[in-house]
């Protein structure tokens, strides 16, 4: 059985190393360092002590990942054949080092892994900035730095930034979030005796500085509360927290999951209408206010014992690893409709959903336009429709002849009839829609809005005239309305 010790170098000053790694170094066991670019390689250079390094790994493989990975099985067949072997990494072995948790991974009943601590790059960081961790501090890979990795409320200690490219990327997500003005602190060789060296920037300096290399890190401060310009999600659960509490508003505090449902519904509505009305601005705001109503159910439901924010989270991330097998398993699709198909089936297994008309039946009471189309789309599915639009659009006609047919008979007192007939003539019409691929909601909002504007042009035209539209004859409105018409409003 082979037995691997895993010694931390600490950031750098030969000071730094504890006696119990000094001891293991000169064991006489073959010492592999994952890198020697580190200062206190000098130690075993001033001490005759003998090592190799992983360095040439770095220059063979693609990827960060690949170079640790390589370094792990290199470091499992040393150990196999010389039985104890040391493995030393720059820092503490359990911060920052991806190596090292590859290798407590392996599950090997032949190889032991024991780890010797050292003083990481974290404490002298901390010493430069003068920042105390009490209050939150998050560790992240520079290489690997993307948008979910920010959180505005706690400090951010960015590591691995080991190159221009790298904290140019750091810089370009950072920006999205901080504004390219938000300062930073670029730090060099921290615990370096005398090579220290701590750069207060903007976030659109990162990439401009020169020296950046193996022992660069970026601190990031949170943002201050006082003068707090952004605001993330746990920001909004603290607001409606204290909105629902006793120092809170009277009008939130009286709110249930039935008392607000309507405000879900409109704020949907508004974050659509935003959409079709190219408005980035207004999208971003009634975004928010969709949010706000989660975020608002979730704290009732919190407050009652029912679920919480992290039961939505959870049955969603779920759900989408679930659905999409094609992205998570092996399994293999090509074609969007093909996503769609298999969505749908892992759907109604879900839901015990085993007769086509279950399928039917399971969605749910949305506008009538809407509704009406997926019920169509469904039945679509199992092969039930038209050839082609020609058999939709004579269904439209027939419908047509048969409203006028039942308003003829109105006189008779059947408003049912007419009611059905109509109702008939709509859906015919979703189908045309839905053959063009074209949401029935969508183009109905659209023609409401084309004859708002155009009604806005008539009754100006007519205050220009002196005149008021309820003192105009129909033929006059008319006149005006062909002149509107001849603006282009359509939305």
């Amino acid at each position: 059985m082979g037995k691997i010790y895993v010694l931390g170098l600490g950031p750098g000053s030969i000071e730094d190393l504890t006696i119990g790694v000094v001891e293991r170094i000169r064991s006489g066991d073959k010492n592999y360092l994952r890198t020697e670019k580190h200062p206190t390689v000098k130690y075993f250079k001033d001490n005759n002590i003998p090592y190799e390094s992983y360095d040439y790994v770095y220059e063979q493989e693609e990827d960060f990942l690949g170079v640790y990975e390589r370094i792990v099985e290199d470091l499992i067949q040393k150990a196999d054949k010389y039985g104890t072997i040391n493995y030393l990494v720059p820092g503490h072995p359990m911060v920052a080092e991806k190596t090292v948790e590859i290798l407590l991974e392996r599950k090997d009943e032949r190889l032991e892994v024991e780890l010797l601590s050292g003083i990481s790059f974290v404490e002298p960081i901390l010493e430069l900035v003068r920042r105390d961790p009490i209050d939150g501090l998050k560790i992240v890979d520079g290489s690997h730095f993307k948008f979910k990795d920010i959180d505005i409320n706690l400090d951010c200690i960015v590591t691995q930034v080991y190159n221009t490219r790298v904290a140019s990327n750091i810089k370009l997500v950072l920006s999205q979030v901080y504004g390219d003005e938000y300062k930073v602190y670029l730090i060099n060789s921290a615990g370096i005796e005398g090579e220290e060296e701590v750069c207060y920037i903007c976030i659109y300096e990162l990439d401009r500085i020169d020296n950046i290399g193996p022992f660069t890190s970026i601190y990031i401060p949170k943002v201050d509360k006082i003068t707090k310009k952004i605001y993330s999600i746990t920001d909004i659960i603290s607001t409606v927290e204290l909105l629902r509490s006793e120092e809170g508003c009277p009008w939130d505090r009286e709110q249930t999951h039935k008392s607000i449902r309507e405000c879900v519904i409109e704020e949907a509505y508004e974050v659509v209408d935003a959409i079709d009305r190219d408005n980035m601005d207004d999208l971003v705001e009634e975004l928010g206010d969709l949010l706000f109503q989660i975020v608002f159910h979730s704290q009732i439901a919190m407050e009652e014992g029912e679920f919480n924010l992290f039961d939505i989270t959870t049955e969603l991330n779920e759900k989408m690893i679930y659905r999409h097998p094609h992205v998570f398993d092996e399994k293999k699709v090509e074609k969007s409709d093909e996503v769609v198909y298999n969505w749908n089936k892992l759907k109604f297994k879900d839901r015990n959903i085993n007769t086509y008309t279950d399928t039917l039946m399971d969605i749910p009471k949305l506008p009538s336009l809407m509704r009406s189309y997926k019920v169509q789309k469904r039945a679509r599915d199992i092969g039930f429709d038209w050839e082609n639009i020609d058999g939709a659009l004579d269904k439209v006609k027939e419908e047509y002849y048969e409203v006028i047919e039942s308003i003829n008979c109105i006189e008779g007192g059947d408003v049912d009839k007419v009611e059905d007939e109509l109702g008939d003539l709509l859906f015919a019409i979703v189908n045309v829609c839905r053959f063009l691929n074209i949401n029935p909601e969508v183009a109905l909002n659209r023609s409401t809005n084309k004859f708002i504007d155009r009604f806005s042009i008539m009754e100006a035209k007519s205050i220009n005239m002196g005149k008021k539209l309820e003192d105009m004859t129909l033929e006059e409105m008319d006149k005006l309305w062909d002149e509107a018409k001849l603006h282009r409003f359509d939305k």
